[in-house]
């Protein structure tokens, strides 16, 4: 009988209440022997394999776990590691694989950029540094793991050669072929000896087949495939696909390998339409990903097992697998520990665990026919409709307001030129104003004393006590650095959304509901179930506090509406975008408000307005527009002298410079220190004429930065750009950092600022 395979495409690693973020912290604390770490590590990992193996998942991938990032975890298994961590060769050791994640006080940390257009950051390969050689085979080692530790046949799953390649740095876009033709021996070796011990399956990721890519660029996947598929015959590869639809689907489809993973989720309907207008392949398996795996409600069963019914009529049983549209890495492991969230939300959500429920039931549904499932159905769509029909989906006000758009006005009074002049003699700064992101350090004891207050262990009034001598000691610590713009610290906040999240309504929290961000950082991204409305002032009482503290100006300190929106697990039941305007027109309040207390710079953040830029190039415009507005929804209504700053995190902004210029923000900071030389070579060709600030220093690296590295940053940024113009900043918030270190880099920074301003003084003079 032909029968239906369930999947699953990779799992969190964190655990479900961040067991891995722990022992990480605590090994590169040195408070755990490194032996006992990676006994940790896994028993963790052979916990998550087990759990999916008691869902009943037929295919389990191994070698989706890693210790900090799975491109880091492919450059390291190719020998790839940058001279200037004196590598010897061989196995690349644990220390040196952190170190290149995380620097080195002699030796700056790789680069990190989003992974696609998540929130989600990848270690940045190096090409130019190494010849790829395999020097560990991991899939295999996984493969091994799981089958001597558990009986599991699991699924190897690794990063493709042309997605890897195309993610690294280090060669010219001429020289992409002959780059990847490195490495294609070396998969073709994994292969051989996977082949070697028995693997039936394997999940090669090649992502980068949903952006837009060439239809030269397939022609090579096809080369690159065929070479894999003759060097390893009797191994069944499945090319997998997410995030969109795939380009040049009858040529993917027809490429040489036994299956093909496609996103029937974010495609847009692209892929299920080229499906039946193009049918599909009869000596391949289609691995459909139709459950959700960047977000986390619950899927309407009934709708899903539709879109697996027109499947099926294109596609045979036993050519048919069923799966979640991308990794599971992007959403939390379980909603059995939140048992604070109200019955109607909860019953309406699925992490990971529920997901993969959900792909069991489905293919039992494929299998054994649709009413053996009628249950789960009904008890699907009876949650969702519970939610829609909520009163806090229904607040007539905000979407009597999101109606009536029109009438607010979104642009500024007058145009920058006009504006900056007027700034400038309100501000008095001098050049090269210095000024941090928004953030200082969250030390143990701010924690601790957060977590008292909301434990119900320290009242409000002492709580806010020492929340206002934090802030009292960094303006006196910014005074005697000497900053010229300062910031409040933020110690009052968790995290730059979660803090708003709880003061908008319709917002929710989870209490284990982290996902990894980059590293061992966990963010626990809020939940966007209802319509959100101001409730109330967030920011206003700590920063005119802190204002009345010094002479110097403060910045009040916002995240916008983009970010709030990209860095939670937004409703589906709505267009995003209304739900960003939603949020735009409540910032909108709070921005006003700062001013009408006499705060006249407001920064609204925006780290992650390009990570939700679409994969293709067609829906990028519509995406950016609506960002620009939504932006500038919340901060165009302030007097033509107040000062609106935002900050971006690591990007490519060569694609976005007409955007940032759209935001009409007076300042942008952008966090560059780890690829400041592509970013300025951006500048080069595009002109940029507000205010700018070029992250010169890296907070995610633990080093102090020298005195010398400053100022070439600074002198290499002001060959391009204007000095009147140009801001000193560290490249993002300090909140993670210690305080000795966070002192002593802000002392150089101000330092280099100092000297570049006395050169150009003496240069003008």
């Amino acid at each position: 009988m032909n029968k239906v395979k369930s999947s699953n495409v990779g799992y969190p690693r964190i655990g479900e209440k961040r067991e891995w973020k722990k022992a990480l912290e605590q090994f590169w604390a040195g408070k755990l022997e490194k032996e006992v770490f990676l006994k940790q590590m896994e028993e963790i990992r052979l916990q998550h394999l087990q759990k999916q193996a008691v869902q009943g998942i037929d295919l389990i991938p191994v070698g989706d776990f890693s210790l900090y990032d799975h491109v880091l975890d492919t450059a390291v298994m190719f020998g790839l590691v940058p001279k200037r961590f004196e590598y010897g060769g061989g196995k690349v050791s644990l220390e040196t694989y952190f170190d290149i994640a995380r620097g080195t006080k002699g030796a700056v940390a790789a680069e990190m950029t989003k992974w696609f257009n998540t929130n989600y950051h990848y270690i940045v390969p190096e090409l130019n540094e190494a010849v790829p050689t395999l020097v560990e085979n991991r899939p295999l080692q996984f493969y091994k793991e799981a089958k001597q530790k558990l009986n599991i046949d699991g699924k190897p799953v690794m990063l493709g050669p042309l997605t890897f390649v195309k993610l690294s740095k280090g060669y010219e876009e001429s020289e992409l072929e002959k780059v990847v033709n490195q490495f294609v021996p070396l998969y073709a070796d994994i292969l051989r000896e996977l082949q070697q011990e028995g693997v039936e399956w394997v999940q090669i990721d090649e992502p980068i087949l949903a952006t837009t890519i060439s239809k030269e660029e397939v022609a090579f996947c096809h080369n690159i495939y065929q070479a894999l598929h003759e060097a390893a015959p009797k191994i069944k590869v499945i090319l997998q696909t997410y995030f969109e639809s795939i380009e040049h689907y009858e040529d993917i489809t027809s490429l040489p390998v036994q299956g093909i993973g496609l996103d029937f989720v974010h495609d847009s309907g692209q892929n299920l339409a080229a499906l039946k207008k193009y049918g599909f392949p009869k000596d391949k398996i289609l691995a459909a990903g139709v459950v959700d795996g960047r977000n986390i409600w619950r899927a309407n069963l009934d709708d899903r097992f539709s879109i697996l019914t027109e499947i099926a009529e294109v596609v045979s049983k036993d050519q048919l697998i069923v799966q979640p549209s991308s990794s599971l890495l992007h959403v939390p492991v379980t909603t059995k520990n939140e048992e604070a969230l109200g019955e109607i939300l909860t019953d309406a959500l699925a992490f990971a665990d529920e997901k993969l429920h959900e792909i069991v039931v489905l293919t039992k549904g494929l299998n054994k026919g649709k009413e053996t499932i009628q249950v789960d159905i009904a008890t699907s769509i009876e949650s969702i409709e519970a939610l829609n029909h909520s009163s806090v989906r229904n607040n007539k006000e905000v979407q009597e307001a999101i109606h009536k758009l029109h009438t607010y006005n979104a642009e500024r009074q007058e145009l920058f030129s006009v504006r900056q002049g007027l700034q400038e003699e309100a501000f008095q700064l001098p050049l090269l104003p210095t000024t941090t992101i928004g953030s200082f350090p969250q030390t143990q004891e701010v924690r601790k004393q957060r977590l008292k207050w909301r434990k119900g262990e320290l009242n409000a009034a002492d709580y806010e006590k020492y929340i206002k001598a934090e802030i009292k000691k960094w303006i006196e610590i910014q005074e005697e650095l000497g900053l010229d713009v300062f910031v409040h610290g933020e110690f009052e906040r968790t995290d730059m959304v979660e803090y708003f999240g709880e003061k908008l309504a319709g917002f929710q929290f989870t209490k284990f509901g982290w996902v990894q961000s980059y590293g061992s950082r966990c963010v626990k991204p809020p939940l966007i179930y209802g319509d959100v409305s101001y409730q109330e002032p967030m920011t206003v009482e700590e920063t005119v506090y802190a204002q009345s503290l010094t002479d110097k100006p403060v910045k009040g300190m916002l995240t916008g509406p983009i970010t709030i929106l990209n860095w939670s697990f937004v409703r589906d039941d709505i267009p995003r975008f209304e739900v960003a305007n939603q949020i735009a027109l409540a910032l909108r309040q709070e921005v006003e408000t700062l001013e009408k207390n006499g705060i006249r710079m407001i920064q609204v953040d925006e780290p992650a307005i390009r990570e939700g830029l679409p994969l293709k190039y067609e829906k990028q415009k519509d995406y950016l527009d609506s960002a620009v507005y939504a932006f500038k929804l919340a901060t165009t209504s302030v007097k033509n002298d107040t000062q609106i700053h935002t900050h971006m995190c690591y990007s490519d902004f060569k694609n976005i410079i007409n955007a940032i210029k759209a935001l009409d923000a007076d300042v942008i900071s952008i966090e560059t220190s780890r690829s400041h030389g592509e970013l300025i070579h951006a500048f080069e060709e595009n002109t940029y004429d507000k205010g700018i600030g070029l992250g010169v220093y890296d907070i995610h690296s633990p080093r102090v930065p020298q005195l010398e590295e400053l100022t070439r940053s600074i002198d290499r940024a002001l060959q391009v750009l204007d000095p009147r113009l140009f801001w000193i900043n560290p490249d993002c918030g300090l909140k993670t950092r210690g305080i000795d270190e966070t002192v002593a880099a802000l002392k150089v920074m101000v330092e280099a600022a100092r000297q570049t301003r006395d050169k150009l003084l003496v240069k003008k003079g």
